[in-house]
């Protein structure tokens, strides 16, 4: 299991409802995939350099995970096709994850 970072741009308009429902969805497909949950980190509403569908602002997410090499290509093809999300990066932070060190 490697240790992911995926950033994620959310739209300005998604009430805080909205937005906890795509982060539980997000969470969700972690857990059935075998993932682990590390760290969810709301950097919250942030100016951008440049209009991303013609927004000026956005609402930044990071989350830290272990994930097994599906893992990840499930989760991009959820974030692709979720309402709401503009922008999202992935990386892999480790190539092994020591789970119980990461979750203490």
């Amino acid at each position: 299991m490697r240790k992911m970072e995926t950033l994620l741009l959310l739209s300005p308009e998604l009430s805080v409802e909205e937005r906890e429902a795509v982060l539980t969805n997000l969470g969700e497909v972690i857990a059935r995939e075998n993932g682990t949950m590390i760290e969810v980190d709301q950097w919250g509403m942030r100016d951008l350099a440049y209009p991303v569908r013609k927004q000026m602002r956005g609402f930044y997410v990071r989350l830290v995970y272990g994930a097994p090499s599906q893992l990840v290509a499930e989760l991009e093809r959820i974030i692709r096709i979720t309402d709401g999300i503009f922008k999202f990066i992935t990386v892999r932070l480790a190539d092994s994850l020591d789970a119980e060190k990461e979750v203490a």
